[in-house]
């Protein structure tokens, strides 16, 4: 699995560093776009329990660290949810800020180039 794992890794990493040479990438948002609130709720949820990132991070990686603090259940699941909402809440309005940003192809490009610096980084530590 570390193998593979480091090598699914590289290949995102030379594709991000092509895609930052490549360049031509921009956030377009539409500017009045509108959606009902039934769509926006079932994305949301779609979003929310169909992603398998989900279980992953909640029940497994989570839950077993959970088990390292016996009798802090309680403090351990608010921290948790504390954590979780701090970082989706400062998602949604960190990439309202970034879009102005995010629409110069330029800031697509080094983004990409750090994400392949990121994941080889990550790669190649799994190789050592």
């Amino acid at each position: 699995m570390r193998y593979a794992g480091a090598a699914f890794l590289l290949v995102y990493a030379i594709r991000s560093i092509r895609s930052a040479f490549a360049g031509g990438n921009a956030l377009q948002a539409e500017a009045h776009a509108t959606t009902s609130l039934r769509a926006s709720l079932l994305t949301c949820l779609a979003l929310t329990w169909l992603n398998p990132h989900v279980y992953l991070d909640t029940v497994v990686l989570l839950g077993s660290i959970s088990t390292r603090y016996a009798g802090w259940e309680p403090a351990f699941a608010l921290g948790a949810i504390t954590a979780s909402f701090v970082f989706f809440f400062s998602l949604g309005y960190g990439a309202r800020l970034l879009a102005p940003l995010f629409a110069k192809p330029v800031a697509w490009r080094i983004l990409d180039g750090l994400i392949a610096l990121v994941m080889a980084s990550i790669g190649v530590s799994l190789l050592r």
